[in-house]
């Protein structure tokens, strides 16, 4: 996508990323092989430690370049989070429910009505949940991007 600044640089990192978890499970599979005086476990060695450390070294080195020379646009952030008009609390905010003593199900039907209400009538999701007088449930935390972002 054109208007992304470092696409290839994320999926080198993303898809080199999977190598290393194969390469410990080639080691894994050695293991069983320890007490056996066979070297058909060293060829494997042989490869996968070097590989393993030089694609750490390589992965470190582009993760680090990648955060250095990143742009973080703080303001396009919070329109982002606010264009949904808080619904992308109501995950939270169901886990909070329930973490208070909510039955799930009571808690899901709760967020669900206030979230399609938000929705279908835009309004602030997180100012009804707020304003719920019928709600007579006992108060999660109340929805705040700051948790996000910590």
């Amino acid at each position: 996508m054109p208007h992304k600044r470092n696409p290839v640089t994320c999926e080198q990192i993303s898809g080199l990323a999977r190598v290393g978890p194969r390469n410990a499970q080639a080691g894994f599979e050695n293991v069983t092989l320890w007490h056996e005086r066979d070297i058909s476990h060293s060829s494997a060695e042989r490869v996968i430690i070097p590989d393993s450390t030089t694609l750490v070294d390589y992965l470190l080195n582009k993760t680090a370049n990648l955060i250095d020379t990143m742009f973080v646009y703080p303001a396009r952030m919070k329109a982002n989070l606010e264009s949904t008009g808080g619904l992308v609390f109501s995950g939270q905010l169901l886990l909070d429910l329930v973490e208070h003593g909510v039955s799930r199900e009571d808690a899901y039907r709760l967020v669900q009505s206030q979230a399609m209400r938000a929705w279908k009538e835009g309004l602030n999701f997180r100012d009804l949940v707020l304003n719920d007088k019928e709600n007579h449930q006992p108060r999660a935390q109340t929805p705040d991007r700051r948790r996000f972002l910590t």
